[in-house]
């Protein structure tokens, strides 16, 4: 590879690829990208509208039927490809290169937000032992909206900015580009290696804390009991399929470029399943916790769990905080929640900026540290523009509902028609993964890709479509969706096209000798048939 001349200004990339030293730090980085926000704020609600305990039957069938296997995508290619989204996906072929630069698109809007609701929970573990809420007549949720977010009546874009979110949000940042800028194995790896044992720890000790509050029982009741009558409407299992898909942060990128960073000879399918059940566990946890306080909340106010029960920034920010003030040690619970909210965002977002990262630094041929300022630091800049004002929760609301269901659904439809019936890849790619597999790869795995997967996202998108054209979302102004809703959504796709068609540096990693000898290798390894144990 020739140097690169002053003109360029673009630093060098001498280094090898780095890998994760060992599988465990992969599985914990990999985990650590999985359980986020959504494991707790998400799966315990969506788990009791929709049958209780007998959602854990199509839960369980879209795990092994829709998560997993896309998993396995995601790793064959990441893996076998050797690159950033982009990257492994013009690896693959040259046309399908757009898809790697929309999912990086994706992640970059998802960044800019994901900071905002992480320094929100950090401000709340010190509100937890101040109780700051109880000041507001109006209790957690005035607080929320006026004292704490001071909420414009306005649904508009205002740079009136708020110190308060504002100066959490930059330590936030600040945070993610000393992890982002150590790399794979001094910052990702270890970041991961000190947030999830933390957030196990401190969630399993809420946990307990929980279930010894009166009328926990109550709502462990709510959430586990069985209504086996749900399971013949057919939106129950599209809520298990969709949950499961955001759940492992399949299609976003992440896990292609995890996967990257594997040793040649690693057992990926192996792998693959601790981290989906990992994570299913670690939402059981979280269901088991939250509806236990719940169930306390409501004892509390001589009410039902039902009338209680929400979800996301309502069961965060609104609920958590009233049961934080009437729960015996309360400030406790509050910064053992809001604690492990912060670590789940923390080890989510860095997952999320990597695929930003190596995205440009194998396009531009940088090394580490300049890629990972010249990229994070204007992401940064936007996210502290945008978010800590007193309209930025109409942008994180729209811009999260717009870009889950019409970026990454679509992509990832867009993913599985291409690789399977397309390009035909899947045969090549389950041949990868059965070079080092515990569990080896057949024809199950690509009736489950080429088949159900584009028939379970298809739905979705189709729902997906109908309801936000039906009904304005949230109630917000027409333009206000069209711009930053569905606009969005449309730059998206045009701005990866656009990006895809700019030409590789002369230093990029596209014709890396590093990869021709991993290829080479990979191709004498591949085993001609699937054997022993089959998906």
């Amino acid at each position: 590879m020739s140097s690169p001349s002053s003109k360029q200004g673009a630093p060098l990339a001498s280094e090898k690829r780095e890998t994760f030293s060992s599988r465990k730090l992969f599985i914990l980085s990999a985990v650590g990208s999985a359980v986020g926000l959504g494991n707790i704020w998400r799966f315990p609600y969506v788990a009791y509208e929709n049958g209780g305990g007998a959602f854990l039957i199509p839960y369980l069938v879209a795990i092994l039927c829709a998560g997993i296997p896309l998993l396995f995508l995601d790793y064959s290619i990441g893996h076998r490809y050797r690159g950033s989204a982009p990257l492994a996906y013009r690896r693959a072929n040259r046309k399908t290169e757009m898809l790697g630069w929309w999912q990086v698109l994706i992640c970059f809007i998802i960044a800019i937000y994901y900071a905002a609701i992480i320094a929100w929970a950090a401000m709340y573990c010190w509100f937890s032992i101040t109780k700051a809420w109880d000041k507001n007549p109006e209790g957690a949720s005035g607080f929320f909206m006026q004292d704490f977010l001071k909420v414009s009546d306005d649904v508009n874009v205002s740079f009136d900015f708020v110190g308060n979110i504002f100066t959490p949000m930059l330590i936030v940042w600040l945070v993610a580009i000393v992890i982002m800028v150590a790399g794979v194995n001094k910052g990702i790896s270890r970041a991961n290696a000190i947030f999830m044992p933390l957030l196990i720890v401190m969630f399993a000790i809420l946990v307990v804390q929980s279930v010894f509050l009166p009328g926990a029982i109550d709502g462990l009741n709510a959430f586990f009991t069985p209504d086996f009558e749900a399971l013949q409407n057919p939106a129950v299992w599209a809520a298990a399929f969709g949950h499961i898909f955001f759940s492992l942060s399949v299609a976003f990128g992440i896990m292609v470029t995890y996967s990257s960073y594997m040793k040649r000879k690693s057992d990926l399918t192996g792998s693959g399943y601790v981290v989906a059940f990992a994570n299913s566990s670690f939402e059981l946890l979280a269901g088991i916790g939250v509806f236990a306080a719940l169930g306390f909340m409501a004892h509390n106010a001589g009410s039902s769990v039902d009338e209680v029960a929400t979800s996301g920034i309502g069961l965060a920010f609104i609920a958590f905080p009233t049961i934080v003030s009437q729960a015996p040690l309360g400030g406790l619970i509050g910064v053992l929640f809001f604690g492990s909210l912060v670590f789940a965002g923390l080890t989510s977002l860095i997952s999320i900026l990597e695929v930003i990262v190596a995205a440009f630094q194998d396009k531009l041929g940088w090394k580490r540290t300049p890629a990972t300022l010249v990229v994070v630091v204007p992401v940064a800049i936007i996210s502290l523009i945008l978010f800590p004002t007193t309209t930025g929760l109409y942008l994180l609301d729209t811009m999260d509902a717009f870009v889950n269901q019409f970026g990454i659904l679509a992509c990832a439809l867009v993913l599985v028609i291409v690789f399977g019936a397309g390009l035909g890849m899947l045969p090549k790619l389950a041949k990868h993964m059965n070079r080092h597999s515990s569990i080896k790869l057949g024809t199950g795995w690509k009736v489950l890709v080429g088949g159900i997967g584009p028939a379970a996202l298809g739905y979705m998108l189709i729902n997906e479509v109908q309801s936000k054209i039906n009904e304005s979302y949230s109630g917000y102004p027409l333009w206000f969706n069209g711009i930053f809703g569905w606009g969005m959504a449309g730059l998206l796709i045009v701005g990866a096209l656009v990006l895809s068609l700019i030409p590789w540096s002369k230093n990029s990693k596209a014709d890396d000798p590093e990869f021709k000898e991993h290829q080479q290798n990979v191709e004498a390894e591949e085993l001609p048939e699937p054997a022993g144990k089959e998906y």
